[in-house]
C-alpha cells in the first residue's frame, strides 16, 4: 500500500500487532464498513496513527481478515432474508415457474449485480492495491464523493421498494459498487447513491447495499485468508479484532437502517468533508 503523498511508503516499524491495536482497528472496521464514510480511509489513517507500517505483511494480513467480522455481522442480521432468498433461488433452479416469484427474482438480481465488482476487482487489483492506496486519493475521494451523495439525495424519487425492483436497478447498483473500489468513496455511499438515483426508496437502497456487499466482501476475504494467516505469526490480536468488528458492525447495521428511515444520507456529508480536509492538513504538515 502507498499511504503517503510522496510516491511510496514512509518508514515505520514492522512488527506484530498487539491486542490494543487489534481492538482499536476491529472497532474502526466494524463502525465504518457499512456507514457511507469509507472503512478503507479510516483503517489506513488509524494504522498510521498507531505507528504501524501499513504495507507490512502483518498489517495487510490483519486488514484483510478483520472485515470477516463485519461479514459475519451482516450475515447474522439479514439471516432471515438470506435463508428466504437462497431457498427461492434453489427452488427456481428446479422449477421455472418459481422464477417469476419476487424472492427468486431478487436472488437472481443480486447474483448478476455482484458480477461487475468481481470482474473489475480482479482486473484492477494491482491499481487498487497500489497507486490508489494513497492518503491523498482517500482525502480527495472523501470530499469529492460527498457532492455525488448530495446530488443523489436531491434527485431521489424514493418511491419504489423491493416488489418494484427490476434487474437493471440492481445491476446499476452493482456497477456503482465498483466505483467504491477507489479508497475513500465508501461502498455503501456509492451503492445507496446509485439506488436513490434509480428511484428506490432510501431504506430499500440501504438494504440492497448490504446484500450486495455480502458476496463482494466474502470473496475478497476468502481470497486473502491463506496469505493472511501465512503472514501472521500471532493470531490472537487478529481474532480479537474480528470479534470486535463483528459486535460493532452488527450494531452499526441495525443503527443505519433505522437512521435512513428518517434521515437523508447527506447527514454524513459534513463528517466526510471535515475528515477529508483534516486528512489533507495532516498530510501537508507531515503528521501522517
Amino acid at each position: 500500500m502507498h499511504p503517503g503523498c510522496r510516491g511510496g511508503p514512509r518508514p515505520g516499524r514492522s512488527r506484530q500487532l498487539n491486542y490494543f491495536q487489534g481492538t482499536v482497528l476491529g472497532g474502526v472496521e466494524g463502525l465504518t464498513e457499512f456507514l457511507p464514510v469509507s472503512s478503507t480511509a479510516h483503517l489506513t489513517v488509524t494504522e498510521k496513527l498507531l505507528d504501524l507500517k501499513i504495507d507490512a505483511p502483518e498489517v495487510t494480513a490483519f486488514t484483510a481478515v478483520v472485515q470477516f467480522g463485519a461479514i459475519l455481522a451482516v450475515l447474522l442480521y439479514f439471516r432471515a432474508d438470506l435463508i428466504r432468498l437462497i431457498g427461492a433461488g434453489l427452488r427456481a433452479v428446479r422449477s421455472p415457474a418459481v422464477r417469476r416469484e419476487p424472492d427468486a427474482k431478487l436472488a437472481g438480481y443480486l447474483i448478476v449485480g455482484s458480477i461487475p465488482i468481481g470482474i473489475v476487482g480482479l482486473a484492477a487489483k494491482d491499481l487498487i492495491e497500489g497507486p490508489l492506496r494513497n492518503l491523498v486519493v482517500i482525502a480527495v475521494a472523501l470530499i469529492g464523493w460527498s457532492a455525488v451523495m448530495v446530488y443523489a439525495e436531491r434527485h431521489a424519487a424514493g418511491q419504489r421498494g423491493e416488489r418494484q425492483l427490476a434487474m437493471r436497478d440492481v445491476v446499476v447498483m452493482g456497477l456503482w459498487q465498483c466505483i467504491a473500489l477507489i479508497p475513500g468513496i465508501s461502498r455503501s455511499g456509492a451503492t445507496i447513491s446509485g439506488g436513490l438515483l434509480r428511484g428506490i426508496n432510501r431504506v430499500e437502497a440501504t438494504r440492497l447495499s448490504f446484500l450486495l456487499a455480502i458476496p463482494a466482501l466474502t470473496a475478497a476475504t476468502v481470497l486473502e485468508l491463506p496469505q493472511a494467516f501465512a503472514d501472521s505469526s500471532d493470531i490472537g490480536p487478529t481474532v480479537v479484532g474480528v470479534l470486535v468488528a463483528f459486535v460493532v458492525a452488527y450494531a452499526s447495521v441495525a443503527w443505519l437502517l433505522r437512521f435512513v428511515s428518517g434521515h437523508p444520507i447527506t447527514a454524513f456529508v459534513p463528517y466526510r468533508l471535515v475528515a477529508g480536509v483534516v486528512l489533507l492538513g495532516l498530510l501537508a504538515s507531515s503528521v501522517v
